[in-house]
């Protein structure tokens, strides 16, 4: 087989959903992996290869002419084919569909390996059953039988051990570890887990929405010999398939209870100005607890202005009309008492972050707001701090030095720092800043899992549309004067 090169295709799958801008180039050495998040186009890529969609731009070449495709599309249409062929309203008769051996050997172009992988499926006593009698599971292996005695040149498989026992599963992955020997696999898998340690290449998906259709795009392509992209890609499909919760807060030492029926923050007719300068003016905002908010807008905007009036940083937060946390900014508060109901990642948090301890003990400084350990964890925030670990796929990492971390990882780190004591409030300052964009994409699944498991209401500041959060329906949008 010679190289297969998807250029730059777009192609529709139906009114709502399509592809856009797929480059992948598959060699006769390579098994592929594709990963993402559900509806972002994995199937998709997987039914192209196959010859489905209509392709509107770009091309294919070197697309072999035996491709099989097994997916729950396919299943689903060999379903339908059998109802279609239910005559029993007309006859008065049952139909139970054809007969198993007859849909085998409809493709089949190597009898001699039919009858082997009926054998290894235990499936000779199924064959004169009819096929809608099946179940499930059943339905499954006999696609998989006749995909693989169709001898194809090109295998594509869409979650090919969903509805398999055990035992069916170590039988397949046994016999896909034989085929990878003479041609190559293409497998698109929910779970990282899953993958077989022959893949060499993988591919993560993501999705947009342009009006009301969505369209899925590739993110990512990464080569197994890559270590370090392999292990931020590790981390990635951990974020956002793992069914882990957030981490739950440490009850003995909560923050105040704030009153459910007053906003987070409101602000009325806030003006900033440095002299001739107006950075904004009459801004009226308010944000309630568990509405996220992206705020946006370019360079000199105000965006830093903002965050620093809900903090208490900005002097001109006491000749304003400001509510934050219980409290109209000028009555006397500490600053402390605003800031024990924040959590606070920026890049210039990073940058002071700068003392030599490990992992774990950054994370345990959330608690503390602090800098640097110096009072000792109890041991329900040191088990917290070992939950989020795990949560960002860390946890064999929690005795490294957090300076000798990747920048991303870095940052992750200080998220998960600020969300231990689960703050009534998150503010979230330019947190893809500096990073390159798998480590971008890391970030951002760790704001959307924030955002959809906890209570914390999140602030999001950033000047790019395309760091956009599926979690975040609310956006401020400040203008330069």
């Amino acid at each position: 087989m010679n190289s297969i090169a998807i250029q730059n295709c777009s192609a529709s799958f139906s009114d709502s959903f399509s592809l856009r801008d797929i480059c992948l180039t598959i060699e006769p050495d390579q098994h592929w992996a594709i990963l993402g998040p559900n509806g972002s186009g994995k199937s998709a890529i997987a039914a192209l290869l196959a010859g489905f969609g209509e392709l509107k731009t770009g091309g294919i070449e070197g697309l072999p002419k035996r491709v099989s495709l097994v997916s729950f599309e396919s299943q689903r249409e060999l379903i339908e084919r059998e109802l279609d062929r239910d005559e029993s309203d007309i006859t008065d008769e049952v139909f139970e569909g054809t007969p198993v051996q007859e849909i085998l050997l409809e493709d089949c172009v190597d009898p001699q390996r039919l009858e082997s992988l009926i054998d290894l499926f235990e499936f000779r006593s199924k064959l004169e059953r009819g096929f809608r009698n099946l179940s499930t599971g059943e339905t499954r292996k006999v696609l998989l039988i006749k995909a693989l005695c169709s001898n194809p040149d090109l295998l594509v498989l869409d979650e090919p051990f969903d509805g398999l026992d055990v035992t069916s599963t170590k039988i397949l992955k046994s016999i896909l570890d034989e085929f990878k020997h003479k041609h190559p696999i293409v497998l698109v898998l929910n779970r990282f887990d899953e993958v077989p340690d022959w893949v060499t290449d993988f591919v993560y998906t993501k999705s947009f929405s342009e009006g009301h259709v969505t369209y899925g795009t590739i993110a990512h392509v990464i080569n197994r010999d890559n270590k370090v992209e392999m292990e931020s890609f590790n981390q990635l499909v951990h974020l956002t398939k793992t069914d882990l919760m957030i981490p739950e807060p440490d009850r003995s030492g909560a923050i105040p209870e704030l009153n459910p029926n007053e906003p987070l923050v409101r602000m009325k007719d806030v003006s900033i100005a440095y002299g001739d300068n107006i950075i904004f003016e009459h801004l009226n905002w308010q944000v309630d607890a568990g509405q996220h908010w992206q705020v946006v807008g370019p360079n000199g905007s105000g965006k830093t202005c903002l965050l620093n009036l809900i903090t208490g940083d900005h002097p001109q937060c006491y000749t304003n009309d400001i509510f934050v946390f219980g409290f109209q900014r000028g009555q006397g508060e500490s600053i402390w008492e605003i800031k024990q109901h924040i959590g606070y990642v920026s890049s210039a948090l990073q940058w002071d972050y700068r003392v030599s301890i490990n992992v774990m003990n950054v994370i345990l400084s959330g608690f503390f707001d602090s800098i640097g350990m110096y009072q000792k964890a109890t041991d329900q925030q040191t088990q917290i701090a070992r939950h989020w670990l795990v949560l960002l796929a860390m946890d064999a990492r929690w005795d490294q030095p957090f300076n000798q971390l990747s920048y991303g990882d870095q940052r992750l780190i200080l998220i998960a720092r600020a969300m231990v004591k689960h703050p009534h409030m998150l503010i979230l300052d330019e947190p893809c800043l500096g990073l390159d964009d798998l480590n971008r994409q890391l970030v951002l699944a760790l704001i959307d899992r924030i955002c959809r498991g906890s209570e914390t209401t999140v602030l999001y500041v950033n000047h790019h549309q395309e760091d956009a959060i599926k979690g975040i329906d609310q956006i401020l949008t400040l203008g330069a004067c």
